[in-house]
């Protein structure tokens, strides 16, 4: 299990990197922020252990830098920077953890193990993919072809259950039923409405189109 480790105080660096290799990680290096940065995108790694006071750039940038590209890759800040407001600005920006220096390894190595062990359950269920289109429900993200795509909360529930039932025909009592409020006006043309802003953010400037209307029957999220 590969882990990247952002750290600039060499022997503090040399330190947890011994003690994670004898518990069996792999782990590499980096000293500064743009080489932490760098490292991030081009390699992948089971979990970040990044520090927050960094040459180039410090870790809530590269944190930023990291999520902008993976929504998934846990992060853990280690630093000595534990105030609240520290804590809240790490979370904020996508941290996964926070521990505070001076800290005792078993905990580190603890907190380790639970995000690298809770990463490996949730990809096993939380990824949907159809063609290049790749939703996950843990992070709340969805990318085609690798192009980050925004929706609303009501968007991203509309496309999860067209992506848990791809190539099968939806009709609107049904969205209405999995995707809409009791108070749903059966009558009105809301689902249409939110289909077509999916659709929008989802097919459009691509050739190849995936949701797709049914006349009479509904919709359908399918590769044609």
């Amino acid at each position: 299990m590969r882990i990247l480790l952002v750290e600039d105080e060499p022997k503090v660096s040399a330190f947890i990197r011994r003690g994670l290799e004898e518990e069996g990680f792999t782990v590499d290096t980096a000293f500064d922020g743009d080489m932490g940065g760098r490292l991030a995108l081009s390699q992948s790694y089971e979990l970040v252990i990044l520090d927050v006071i960094l040459p180039l750039r410090n870790g809530y940038e590269v944190l930023s830098i990291i999520r902008q590209h993976d929504q998934q890759v846990p992060v853990l800040m280690l630093t000595a920077l534990g105030t609240t407001q520290d804590k809240l600005q790490g979370f904020n920006g996508g941290a996964d953890d926070y521990l505070v220096k001076p800290f005792d390894f078993p905990e580190l190595v603890a907190r380790v193990r639970a995000l690298t062990r809770r990463r490996g359950h949730e990809v096993k269920g939380a990824v949907l993919t159809l063609a290049d289109l790749t939703l996950n429900t843990t992070a709340k993200t969805v990318t085609r072809a690798g192009q980050p795509i925004k929706l609303t909360a009501r968007e991203f529930g509309l496309l999860e259950l067209f992506m848990r039932h791809p190539g099968r025909v939806l009709s609107r009592a049904e969205i209405a039923e999995n995707s809409w409020e009791d108070s749903f006006d059966s009558g009105s043309n809301v689902i249409d409405v939110y289909v077509n802003y999916l659709r929008n953010k989802v097919d459009k400037g691509f050739e190849q189109k995936l949701i797709h209307t049914v006349v009479g029957m509904g919709y359908v999220l399918r590769v044609e």
